[in-house]
C-alpha cells in the first residue's frame, strides 16, 4: 500500500500563484509515476500533470501547460506542482495520484492505484 498526503492548497487572486506538494509513504518501491488531477463541482476528475518516477518525463493537459510545472524530489518521495498565473477557471479540488505502471493510459484517472485526499484550491479576487 502506498499513502499519499497533499499540502498547500488555498485561496489566492487570480494572476497568484501556489505550491501544492504531495508526500508518499508506504510500499514506495511499487510507484513508476505519478500524477496531479483535479476535479471541480459537477464535473469530471481531469487530468493535470504526469510525471515518470525514473526519468523525470513530465506531460500536461493544454489548459495548464506554460502555467503549471510538476517536478519530484525522490530523496524526500514528494512530488509538487507549481501552480504560476492561476486562473478562476483552475478552482477545483487537487488530487495526488501514483501507480505501478509507467506511461500508458497516463491522463486516464481510473489508471491510478493509490489516491490522495485531495487539496482545495480557490482562485477568487
Amino acid at each position: 500500500q502506498v499513502q499519499l498526503v497533499e499540502s498547500g492548497g488555498g485561496l489566492v487572486q487570480p494572476g497568484g500563484s501556489l505550491r501544492l506538494s504531495c508526500a508518499a509513504s508506504g510500499s514506495i518501491f511499487s510507484i513508476n509515476s505519478m500524477g496531479w488531477f483535479r476535479q471541480a463541482p459537477g464535473k469530471e476528475r481531469a487530468f493535470v500533470t504526469f510525471i515518470s518516477w525514473s526519468d523525470g518525463t513530465t506531460l500536461y493537459a493544454d489548459s495548464v501547460k506554460g502555467r503549471f510545472t510538476i517536478s519530484r524530489d525522490n530523496a524526500k518521495n514528494t512530488v509538487y506542482l507549481q501552480m504560476n498565473s492561476l486562473k478562476p477557471e483552475d478552482t477545483a479540488v487537487y488530487y495526488c495520484a501514483a501507480r505501478a505502471a509507467r506511461f500508458a493510459g497516463y491522463s486516464d484517472h481510473r489508471r491510478y492505484d493509490y489516491w490522495g485526499q485531495g487539496t482545495q484550491v480557490t482562485v477568487s479576487s
